[in-house]
């Protein structure tokens, strides 16, 4: 199967054209910002598009290079160390570790949606599996690092809490509606054996890891090929973050993604609509913070993103099998992010 966060056979043998296609224009755009510096010639789109590029990959130029190292120390961890992590479904303890869960987790947003689907198959509650999904997408390691670096580590953390929060929050509403009978129960919940011990196994896959300096460039070489998923959407948010820069002023901007109600309707209408992974969309959510000055819509287009995402309903509904459980994903996500992009609006 080809995606965006795919890595078939096919992609193996084709030229990715999204990855290949956006890092030469970024690169083409951040060399012309220099020439033109250099030569002193004016060239008024190009010149406004490349003075962008160059601006936006030096504010997070150093975030991508940590992303990287982060995502190889996360890929050196056994995937199934990683699930068995989550818990009991339908407790507070198992949703609170399937949340952590999802930060923890460095995929972009549609990688998250196979893991999600892989949880569900293997007993997860949906509760947990949403809680998962929904903290996951932009709160890797990597696009943390990155958005620190475009809106400063406080407003970075603020975000990261806030959306542990609605996934929390989230798949509790899930697990009482299940509870309920409102809807159905995952049919491939199993109870995990009493003598199982998380910390112990973590213990011995720590024990057990070849540390050699061989093998710790291996893992750090493979990052670098995982990383690929996140430079090309980030490449691909960078040229779109641009475009917008250049074809709207600073007042369109502010009138169309500022903090007001026609600027959060607008806001969460784009996150629907615009189809890129959320390696994709934290540039653009950084230029909403800053130059909107909005960070209640930059909350919520990073978020709202997750909750109203077509691709992603789409997965769930097959992954479940039936609509319903996968309409309710944006029905109980979607009227928490507005009310909070709202209250952050309001008082910030």
């Amino acid at each position: 199967m080809s995606s965006c966060c795919g890595q078939g056979q096919q992609s193996k043998r084709k030229v990715d054209v999204i990855f290949t296609g956006s890092l030469l224009l970024v690169t083409l755009f951040y060399v012309t910002h220099l020439v033109i510096e250099y030569a002193g010639v004016s060239l008024p789109f190009i010149q406004t598009f490349a003075l962008d590029v160059f601006t936006i990959m030096n504010s997070m130029w150093w975030g991508l290079a940590l992303g990287v190292v982060f995502v190889a120390l996360v890929g050196a961890v056994p995937k199934e160390l990683v699930m068995s992590a989550l818990g009991k479904g339908g407790t507070v303890k198992g949703l609170a570790r399937a949340t952590v869960a999802g930060v923890m987790l460095d995929l972009c947003s549609h990688g998250v949606l196979m893991v999600g689907a892989k949880l569900y198959k293997r007993g997860a509650s949906l509760g947990q599996v949403m809680a998962f999904l929904i903290a996951s997408p932009w709160n890797s390691f990597s696009l943390m690092l990155i958005l620190w670096a475009l809106i400063g580590w406080q407003w970075m953390l603020a975000f990261l809490l806030l959306s542990m929060v609605i996934a929390f929050v989230s798949g509790v509403v899930f697990d009482h509606l299940v509870q309920k009978g409102v809807l159905a129960s995952n049919p491939n919940t199993f109870d995990m054996p009493e003598d199982y011990h998380f910390k112990n196994e973590a213990l011995k896959a720590l024990k057990t890891a070849n540390k050699s300096p061989k093998n710790l460039l291996q893992i750090l070489k493979t990052g670098m090929g995982d990383a690929k998923v996140v430079i090309k959407w980030l490449m691909f948010g960078v040229l779109l973050a641009a475009a917008v820069r250049a074809v709207m002023d600073g007042e369109m901007f502010a009138t169309y993604f500022g903090a007001t109600l026609l600027g959060l309707a607008v806001t969460t209408l784009a996150a629907t609509v615009i189809e890129v992974c959320s390696e994709g969309s934290v540039p653009f959510a950084a230029d909403i913070f800053n130059k909107a000055e909005a960070k209640g819509n930059a909350f919520a287009f990073l978020m709202a993103g997750v909750s109203t995402d077509y691709t992603e309903i789409m997965v769930l509904r097959e992954t479940f099998g039936e609509w319903k459980r996968a309409l309710f994903l944006p029905l109980i996500t979607l009227p928490q992010i507005l009310v909070l992009a709202f209250a952050i609006n309001t008082l910030f």
